[in-house]
């Protein structure tokens, strides 16, 4: 049985639609009415392959095709938010092939022996609230009352409010917690956000980590002068301190802690932005991830370290607040050999690797055993209009978790 190519091709262009650019991919934030669309055309598509749909109190989406025994279910599934001006692929590629295995199954008229529920996650991206995997860390039980409701984007909208905005019901957030025995096993295709799988010619990869990230907002406080009349060594210059954070990130990411260790400042804003004035105060938004804790706290700690520096050699308020300090997971072997075995049952060349961007998949790891399937990103581009992912790739990532959903689903202890 091989996933349809014309089903997916139009699941994925017509969620495409929502958010979608003039100029080519998507903004489709987290709760937002784009993504409220997204999931309105999921959820129609859930009912059209038989699915029972259900929403907990944070908004994921869960469509359940049932078994022939009531045993714990399988979860596949991933996210259909995005990054601004992101792309198409992202996210939407894990859901859609994951409504694919159901519609196989229905083709081939298999009943399975355990139920299976296909999951759109709430706001996995960070971009709009500044944590990332929100619903399905709503899942593992690490978010409270009070930390959904401090959790705000750029108009002070929390995240407590957008959801209920959206109807949804976080005052009963403990509901969505999840507990051992709940779940058989969850899988999440996605696409690799980045270029090996491509480089290497392997349209599969069967990830074995995942890199957890510690993100920090971090405000500089100088102080805003004249620029023609301060001279140099007089100055509390907050974008020259800025500038040397950022670099003294990239060494220690580069040279001084692990070999994987990645670190980015990815958004910087700077007050009060006249050409003419010096710069008094600027914010960072700094993300540091790991696959080994240890190399991460490294770098923290390394980063703290220039951050002090920096602060007393320029006479700088360097204030910082600690967002997520979240830890890298590993994939279970029992489904990382499920994956392997059904891309070999399939002859699909392979690469065992590991992630280093994260994913929901890393918050069922104390609930289930999980896994995640990767397919190629045309180079290597994520996060980024030009996202693309062939849709061959596509077809064959959903070959692949429909295998190793078969057998799981298969299984009666």
């Amino acid at each position: 049985m091989k996933a349809s190519r014309t089903r997916i091709k139009e699941d994925i262009e017509t969620i495409a639609r929502f958010g979608g650019l003039s100029e080519g991919g998507v903004t489709r934030l987290a709760l937002s009415k784009e993504d409220m669309d997204g999931r309105k055309y999921l959820i129609e598509k859930m009912k059209e392959a038989g699915l029972n749909v259900t929403i907990d109190a944070v908004g994921n989406t869960i469509g359940r095709r049932e078994g022939k025994k009531k045993l714990a279910p399988i979860m596949i599934g991933s996210h259909l938010d995005t990054v601004p001006c992101g792309g198409n692929y992202d996210g939407i590629a894990g859901v859609i092939a994951a409504l694919e295995t159901i519609r196989m199954l229905n083709d081939e008229g298999v009943e399975t022996v355990r139920p299976i529920e296909v999951v759109n996650f709430t706001a996995e991206e960070s971009s709009r609230f500044l944590t990332a995997t929100m619903g399905s860390k709503c899942m593992k039980g690490s978010l409270t009352i009070d930390k959904i409701k401090s959790l705000k984007d750029k108009n002070g909208n929390s995240f407590y409010d957008a959801l209920s905005q959206a109807g949804f019901e976080p005052d009963k957030l403990d509901s969505v917690k999840k507990y051992i025995g709940d779940y058989h096993a969850f899988i999440e295709l996605h696409i690799e956000q980045g270029p090996v799988l491509e480089a290497e010619k392997k349209p599969i990869g069967i990830v074995t980590f995942i890199a957890a990230p510690t993100r920090m907002k971090i405000n500089i406080k100088g102080k805003a002068d004249h620029s023609g009349n301060t001279p140099m060594n007089m100055r509390r210059d907050a974008l020259a301190g800025a500038s040397e954070i950022i670099l003294a990130l990239e060494k220690i990411a580069s040279e001084e802690a692990g070999r994987h260790t990645v670190g980015t400042v990815g958004d910087v804003r700077v007050t009060p932005g006249a050409m003419n004035v010096i710069p008094g105060e600027v914010e960072l938004l700094v993300d540091i991830r790991d696959i080994d804790m240890n190399e991460k706290r490294k770098a923290y700690e390394l980063f703290i370290e220039s951050i002090n520096e920096v602060a007393s050699k320029r006479n700088l308020i360097i204030e910082r607040e600690l967002l997520v300090n979240d830890t890298p997971v590993q994939m279970s072997a029992k489904i990382i050999n499920t994956i392997q075995e059904a891309t070999e049952s399939l002859g699909y060349p392979y690469k065992i690797m590991h992630s280093g961007a994260g994913h929901d998949a890393m918050n069922l790891v104390p609930i289930t055993d999980v896994g995640m399937i990767f397919i190629p990103s045309v180079d290597g581009i994520s996060h980024n209009i030009k996202e693309f992912t062939e849709m061959e790739d596509i077809c064959n990532g959903a070959d692949v978790l429909y295998a190793s959903l078969y057998k799981l689903a298969m299984e009666d202890q």
